[in-house]
């Protein structure tokens, strides 16, 4: 598959309004919009400095025909001063124009990502992650180049066009309107076709990336490939692919023949033709030598320029359709934070209570997951829920954690309605172990500590200590500073397990919630991870879903949720009394006793 690249980014056609809200960058310039203004100066001074160089060397070449040693000397000083003063001004430019550009991104990254780490669950489940790192990363360095480097150039170019048709005309007029009707012309069908050529080796790269694809896909599906033999299968897609990469790339390379064929001609041949009208006005007297090198330099300036430029609105247009795409995200609503809340000294009791819960997910608003759910669980209770997959188990922990919010019905914790808690406090509150842990890249002692960052090494230690962490972690040689790698993979899944739990314990939660947190587990990992947990259990109301109902035998209450509803509720006792019962059939599939 093509790796995704800048150049591929979309351009926004520039109107009013999305230049309107490409300008909303320059909002987080703060106290650094004076650098950008200071640059601008500068580059002004580098376009005068540019223009007056063709002119000096003009000049300087008219000094050979009026003998004048002097005035050459003079000439020539003024021109190492100008290309000093140029160097000068340009170092000043860049750096001012870079310095400006990196203080203000900063501040729009943090802004972004501030706003996006805030954001609710329901919009990441309709964003891939992909996708937001894209706008973080591709979207930023596409203003970032912008903001640094295009915008100036582009006015540096605008400054040179716009300065040497005016000094084109001034050294001679008919020479200038034959250039105007000439060479823009041709600048712009080279522009054309220059853009024609880049999009048909858009489509060559799209035809190797197929023909990749194939590799990459036979080569990960090989014992399927050999298991059924298909070997020449294989052979034979791949040759239709190189086969049209073929056509296409020899297609191309006769495309790139014509171009070159063009350039060589047409443009050079438009220069040979400018030259020469230029020295038939110096033979009959109308200008001086020295006034056609400058006319030439000048003429090169407007064509060098009016070929980039080109390059450069366009690179402005897609700056333009990455800021629009970042300024959606900052446009997005984040989480709701009362004012009104608890203080966080005051902690839950954890008496839990759902009454008549309707939920659809936002991305299925046709499929109801819970219709009508009713349970209670009060001060140190565990309350197990169990049923098929898609039952609507874990969708019972998301809205106690309020990741989306109920259609209808009512959660209560502590016997106040869950919207009315601040939401930090209310899940600084809780803590949920879920089955597939994820850890972040850095040591185990920073994983632990990520339910309390504040935390002691003591604290750490002892929580390691009651998760049944502590043996492994200091067993690795760097004990505590043991990196865990990219979402915790140097670690085994019983291991991650316990520093998750470890992690739940330092946070002491009011309410726990253990989503199938053994079930993907070996039965050695399984009997620490579970002795761990009932640690953690203690002192604390406990919402346990579960797979494995070996795990909840002890429960004060199991739910047995199917099709959205509770269809059976009891100990384990008593749901194995219900005949025909959908627990008791499940408990037969699991324990040969019954």
């Amino acid at each position: 598959m093509a790796r995704f690249k800048e150049n591929d980014l979309p351009k926004a056609k520039l109107s009013t309004n999305s230049l309107k809200k490409a300008m909303l960058v320059f909002n987080y310039a703060q106290n650094h919009k004076w650098k950008f203004y200071l640059g601008l100066f500068f580059l002004l001074l580098t376009g005068g400095t540019a223009l007056a160089f063709p002119k000096l060397m003009g000049m300087l070449i008219d000094c050979v025909k009026n003998n004048d040693k002097l005035l050459a000397n003079r000439i020539t000083l003024g021109l190492v001063s100008i290309l000093f003063l140029q160097s000068f001004f340009s170092f000043f430019r860049i750096s001012l124009f870079v310095n400006y550009t990196e203080n203000t991104l900063a501040n729009l990254r943090l802004a972004l990502y501030s706003n996006l780490i805030k954001l609710p669950m329901s919009f990441f489940t309709q964003k891939s992650a992909g996708e937001l790192n894209s706008r973080i990363s591709t979207d930023i360095n596409q203003i970032s180049d912008t903001l640094a480097t295009t915008i100036a150039e582009f006015l540096r170019q605008f400054i040179l066009i716009i300065g040497s048709f005016i000094l084109l005309a001034s050294i001679n007029l008919k020479l200038t309107l034959m250039m105007i009707s000439i060479v823009p012309l041709v600048a712009v069908i080279a522009v054309i076709f220059g853009r024609f050529i880049r999009k048909y080796s858009k489509t060559l790269q799209d035809k190797v990336a197929e023909s990749q694809g194939i590799v990459v896909e036979s080569l990960q599906a090989i014992t399927v490939v050999k298991a059924f033999a298909n070997e020449w299968y294989e052979i034979a897609r791949y040759q239709n692919k190189i086969s049209d990469v073929v056509k296409v790339a020899i297609k191309g390379g006769n495309y790139r023949g014509y171009f070159a064929s063009f350039i060589i001609f047409c443009l050079f041949g438009t220069v040979v033709a400018v030259v020469w009208y230029g020295v038939t006005l110096s033979i009959s007297g109308e200008m001086s030598v020295g006034d056609l090198i400058s006319f030439v330099l000048y003429s090169t300036y407007v064509g060098a320029s009016s070929g980039g430029i080109a390059e450069l609105y366009t690179q402005i247009q897609k700056a333009v359709g990455a800021t629009e795409r970042v300024f959606e995200l900052l446009d997005e609503t984040p989480e709701k934070i009362n004012s009104n809340s608890n203080p966080i000294s005051d902690r839950i009791k954890g008496v839990v209570s759902f009454k008549n819960v309707t939920f659809s997910y936002p991305t299925r608003k046709e499929i109801q997951v819970l219709k009508g759910v009713s349970f209670s669980a009060d001060y140190g209770q565990k309350i197990a829920i169990v049923g098929p997959s898609g039952a609507g188990k874990s969708t019972i922990s998301s809205l106690l954690l309020r990741f989306y919010d109920i259609e209808s019905g009512e959660i209560r914790i502590d016997d106040k309605n869950i919207y009315e808690y601040d939401l930090e406090y209310l899940r600084g509150n809780l803590s949920i172990v879920p089955q597939d842990v994820i850890l972040f890249g850095g040591s185990i002692r920073e994983n632990i500590a990520y339910g309390k960052p504040n935390a002691t090494q003591n604290e750490i230690m002892i929580a390691a200590q009651q998760a049944n962490a502590f043996d492994f972690v200091n067993g690795f040689p760097e004990k505590f500073d043991t990196i865990v790698g990219e979402r915790g993979i140097k670690l085994s899944g019983g291991q991650r397990q316990r520093i998750a739990i470890a992690r739940a314990l330092l946070k002491n939660p009011s309410i726990l919630i253990l989503d199938e947190a053994t079930s993907s587990l070996d039965s050695e990992s399984e009997k620490l991870v579970q002795e761990a947990l009932e640690n953690l259990m203690k002192g604390r109301t406990s919402i346990i879903i579960a797979h494995r109902l070996s795990t909840i035998r002890s429960a004060d209450s199991i739910l047995v949720l199917n099709e959205g509803v509770i269809s059976e509720q009891g100990t384990h006792q008593e749901l194995l009394q219900i005949e025909n019962g959908i627990y008791k059939n499940l408990s037969a599939l699991q324990f040969s006793e019954y």
